[in-house]
């Protein structure tokens, strides 16, 4: 079976982020072929074309991360009923200069938790529309928009409801299948 190597950003900054821990108990619940490895973006400066004739070494090596991974995985929360502002410049790094899109053809999938009952669905809704724009193939369906409550998420850092953990087991399962598929039709580096 072939190997996967996802990218994953974490649209919180926080260091104690409720979608941090929903992203390592997702990484327990997927399948082998899966590998991650997170692509951070907090040292990002606020991203202006100014910056595209001389793009800076933090940004040429975010874009290089993104480029390298056979997908992306975003788990961020909803602010605002949009997304993190922190997360929306680093695609905005990743996008320019213009002509250099980085996520262009490469597969990407979205996942959040908030406090809240609907999740991160209007959030999320901006966010894929930007992925579309970048040319990112997503995965549609199924989609996850965790309510986050106390004791989800057990202290060993697994998902502590059976009902929930087989969810997104069969997400991360459908987020695998998406990558494989994608990548068969649009192969990295043909």
């Amino acid at each position: 079976m072939k190997t996967y190597n996802v990218g994953y950003l974490i649209g919180s900054l926080a260091k104690e982020s409720i979608n941090r821990k929903l992203a390592n108990a997702l990484f327990k619940l997927a399948p082998e072929q899966l590998k991650f490895k997170e692509i951070p973006f907090a040292d990002l400066p606020l991203y202006s074309y100014d910056y595209d004739a001389d793009y800076p070494q933090v940004g040429r090596d975010f874009k290089k991360a993104i480029e390298s991974s056979d997908a992306i995985l975003i788990v961020t929360p909803e602010y605002n009923r949009s997304v993190p502002g922190a997360l929306k410049n680093a695609l905005d790094w990743a996008s320019r200069p213009w002509g250099k899109n980085s996520f262009a053809h490469i597969p990407s999938g979205v996942i959040g938790a908030s406090p809240g009952a609907i999740g991160t669905a209007v959030g999320q809704q901006h966010l894929r529309s930007i992925l579309g724009f970048l040319n990112s193939p997503q995965m549609n369906s199924p989609e996850a928009y965790i309510q986050f409550k106390d004791g989800m998420i057990n202290d060993a850092g697994e998902i502590a409801d059976a009902g929930t953990a087989k969810f997104l087991a069969g997400y991360m399962e459908e987020f695998h299948q998406h990558v494989a598929r994608v990548l068969t039709v649009l192969p990295r580096g043909a």
